[in-house]
């Protein structure tokens, strides 16, 4: 690879090191347009060494913030991003598709020929153009994807009075003669319509669930409770963005989750990564909701972009947290400190048993159909035949 390459990597590398890019969003932003340049500005002439050369510059990029059993022992908190690997797999996923792709056609133009081998520069130039197009139309798709999710708020929350609305609006002639007839009636209906708003609960501060939200508000009459997701309080900077925008909302401590569930029509979480049994990494907290949810028999939601889905199977659950400074729960000049072992997690493992339903951006799917989203996103048949490009 180029000197220039080099820096960019060493510079996204000093970015995570130094917790300046955080977040899977921003983290799997910044991964993909490295890997964009790695593979339009390398040197290669076989797909092998490409696919080589992006796992090289993937391992690098994972080792500089490593998950779980694979950190060093001084650094004393996991601070491992998924999206880093998730966006390196799909690389990998689009080279392997786009190079097929040309083979096929190459042996249609050419049924008795050798195509086995990218001996001919023209190709070599058309393949590493559509590498290159390819990866950015998947930055585009992560770029969109919180609005793709955010459109789709509509459909996930409910109010009866804008469906009767939109129902008067679209009736047949039939029908208006219909409840012309029936006005009182109606007007009693109205009245207990308007009254039955959907109350829904979220958890901390999700950038996607709060467009979601807002999305939904232009279409939807509902009120939403926030948990404040203590020590951090994101809930409470949740709340203040919803309320700028006119939605009605309440905050309430953690402690309160359970005693206001019964009253919850549904939850909408957000997440910070997505395991391949359809189980949940989210927020500090979150486990206690969906807790008190399963017992109430409240519905999940969670929204999630397609990049946070990760092909990793959580047989160790405990790998996927984050245990930060104890300095928000008890201050270090505290001499109690002294004394006991204080944990401050930032993350919650939530099983899929759990979760209702996954809104990404390529559409709503249950847990379990988590692990088919990941065979066409990162795994294909004969996948292995990569190694012998």
């Amino acid at each position: 690879m180029s000197r220039e390459i080099n820096i960019q990597i060493d510079n996204l590398i000093t970015k995570l090191h130094r917790r300046q890019v955080i977040g899977s969003f921003n983290v799997a932003i910044e991964t993909a347009r490295v890997l964009r340049n790695v593979v339009s500005a390398s040197r290669w002439n076989t797909v092998r060494q490409l696919k080589e050369t992006v796992e090289e510059v993937g391992v690098r990029l994972e080792a500089a913030q490593p998950i779980g059993k694979n950190r060093s022992p001084e650094r004393d908190a996991w601070s491992g991003e998924l999206a880093v690997g998730n966006m390196v797999k799909r690389v990998l996923h689009l080279i392997y598709e786009e190079y097929h792709a040309l083979q096929a056609e190459l042996r249609e133009q050419n049924p008795d020929g050798d195509n086995d081998a990218l001996t001919d520069a023209e190709q070599k130039d058309e393949l590493k153009a559509a590498f290159k197009q390819g990866i950015t139309e998947m930055i585009d798709e992560l770029e969109s994807s919180r609005t793709t999710i955010a459109a789709t708020a509509h459909d996930h929350i409910h109010s009866k009075y804008v469906v009767l609305r939109n129902c008067e609006v679209n009736t047949t002639a039939a029908v208006l003669d219909m409840l012309m007839a029936a006005a009182s009636m109606l007007i009693e209906v109205l009245h207990y319509v308007l009254s039955d708003s959907e109350i829904i609960m979220t958890v901390g501060r999700s950038r996607t669930v709060e467009l979601f939200l807002k999305d939904a508000a232009k279409h939807r009459n509902f009120q939403v409770i926030v948990v404040e997701t203590a020590p951090f309080y994101n809930g409470q900077e949740m709340a203040k963005a919803l309320g700028s925008a006119g939605i009605d909302t309440t905050v309430i401590s953690d402690s309160a989750v359970f005693a206001v569930m019964s009253r919850v029509n549904k939850v909408i979480l957000g997440a910070h990564a997505v395991t391949a049994n359809g189980g949940l990494v989210a927020v500090g907290g979150t486990y206690n909701v969906t807790a008190a949810a399963k017992y109430h028999a409240t519905p999940v939601v969670v929204c999630s972009g397609l990049y946070k889905v990760c092909p990793s199977y959580p047989y160790d659950t405990d790998i996927y947290n984050l245990c930060i400074s104890p300095d928000s729960v008890f201050e270090f000049e505290d001499d109690l400190l002294d004394k006991i072992d204080v944990v401050n997690p930032y993350f919650d493992f939530i099983s899929p048993d759990k979760v209702s339903l996954f809104v990404t951006n390529v559409g709503s799917h249950p847990p379990s159909f988590i692990q088919r989203l990941i065979q066409e996103t990162y795994i294909t048949e004969d996948s292995q035949d990569i190694d012998s490009m």
